[in-house]
């Protein structure tokens, strides 16, 4: 039987960030964030790597003891049973209002689990909020000051947390499913898209009904590959006749792309990358997907083109490549999103759409060598970088925390964030370097000292 990894509970009263810190932990937006209490009831599980040790991560609803009837009643009951499986338990409170009964009642309540517990201070922005959750002290369990919207101190965290889980990194199996969601405005061929990618194959395995009442995840087999592809509700722009459609369909859109490894933002060649277009590829970058930007419709785009005066001369692969500008030019925040010009009606390039699947679903899956990344690091000339000279880290070493999206942890000698610039130069260099195509890269920064200290207290 597969041995079980540990499992990481995170609990804390409603609204102190609970879903945020899931999300980070698990690589992307599993769990909705809004600033509106209660949206988490159920149990929700990802998957989570921390420096070689693989464990799973469950988030929990709001839980006030005080109310045990209702809604808040069964919040209750599921949190307990996430609780009872755990092998540590997460408490998240907001440092801005400091303890408060209630997560003094928790903790009290926490103990009987007979868990480690780590107190995660949470909403810590910037270094001179640090000294607010020092309050929590008073709970009696370790505190860790964090912000799990920017990822301060997680790292810290992470390395209690994790001390006492075995080193085995996440197994990645070449026939798991590769979960794919197809997103953009209403009337761009996502439906079409959808019907040629699973029809022309005639191979359908199941076809379930999802998380939400319209959707439907279609799965297939093709050349040993196993694909699982959602058709969302095309996106609509904002009005403020239809404010509450836009917000269905902006929530809708959202949770399937919780559950995506890879985005296909379709978007109409012949009308051309749109505001809406480049709203909705936001969306998928903020949960972290890997993603495909597909410009559906070319043939009509190449007629277009043929009948108007200043592109008409143009053969169709100088057409691809002006187009592509301009849609770089637009979507320059997901430089990283390969392009692809396809006909989802006549089936034009569909195949090639396959191949580039499996080219960004093995990218967002692979794992670089400590010893490999560190070579690569000292061959590359760190001065190409725009970054100022006075903001450039001195580098001790690179290594790579865990994949889905490929995490990197870049140990240095001082303590500084890195330089927008100099972090999107590293970034390109590794996809170039190791063909992270179509996938986000983060990169966390630690230091000597901090890396050192976390060693002492593991001894």
């Amino acid at each position: 039987m597969k041995a079980r990894l540990p499992l990481v509970a995170i609990v804390g009263r409603p609204n102190v960030g609970k879903s945020t810190l899931f999300n980070r932990l698990v690589g992307h937006r599993r769990s909705i964030v809004t600033d509106e209490p209660g949206i988490t009831r159920d149990r929700i599980y990802g998957s989570a790597e921390w420096l070689g040790r693989a464990f799973e991560v469950v988030d929990t609803g709001g839980l006030v003891p005080e109310e045990k009837a209702g809604i808040p009643g069964e919040i209750f009951r599921q949190a307990q049973l996430a609780l009872g499986e755990a092998d540590a338990i997460i408490l998240v409170a907001d440092s801005r209002t400091g303890p408060t009964p209630t997560d003094a009642e928790l903790v009290r309540q926490l103990r009987v689990f007979g868990k480690p517990l780590f107190v995660a201070a949470n909403k810590v922005d910037s270094a001179r909020l640090t000294g607010a959750a020092s309050a929590f002290f008073e709970l009696g369990e370790p505190v860790f000051p964090i912000s799990a919207e920017h990822g301060l101190g997680i790292d810290d965290l992470l390395d209690e947390v994790t001390r006492e889980f075995p080193e085995r990194p996440a197994a990645v199996s070449a026939s798991q499913a590769v979960h794919i969601a197809i997103i953009g405005r209403p009337n761009v061929g996502k439906s079409t898209l959808l019907n040629r990618l699973v029809g022309a194959e005639r191979s359908i395995v199941a076809s379930e009904p999802g998380t939400t009442r319209d959707a439907v995840d279609t799965e297939i087999e093709r050349e040993g590959r196993s694909y699982v592809f959602v058709d969302t509700a095309g996106i609509r722009r904002k009005a403020r006749t239809k404010l509450a459609a836009e917000k269905l369909s902006v929530v809708m859109a959202r949770r399937h792309l919780e559950r995506a490894d890879l985005a296909l933002l379709v978007a109409d060649a012949s009308l051309g990358v749109t505001a809406q277009d480049a709203s909705i590829a936001g969306y998928a970058a903020e949960a972290g997907c890997s993603m495909i930007v597909v410009m559906n419709k070319w043939d009509l785009a190449l007629e277009r083109a043929r009948a108007d005066e200043k592109t008409k001369t143009l053969s169709p692969a100088e057409l691809q490549n002006e187009y592509e500008k301009l849609v770089r030019a637009r979507l320059g925040f997901v430089h990283y999103a390969p392009i692809v010009f396809l006909s989802a009606l006549t089936g034009e390039k569909v195949t090639e759409l396959f191949q580039l699947i499996d080219r960004v679903a093995g990218a967002r899956r692979r794992r670089v060598p400590t010893a490999e990344l560190n070579r690569w690091l000292s061959e590359i000339d760190l001065s190409r970088s725009s970054a100022p000279a006075a903001q450039m880290p001195e580098i001790l070493y690179l290594t790579q925390a865990s994949t889905e999206p490929p995490t990197f942890v870049l140990f240095t000698r001082e303590a500084r964030r890195l330089h927008f610039s100099f972090e999107r130069f590293l970034q390109n260099r590794l996809r170039e370097a190791f063909d992270f195509t179509g996938t986000p890269i983060r990169i966390v920064v630690r230091t000597r000292r901090r890396a050192a200290a976390g060693r002492a207290r593991r001894g």
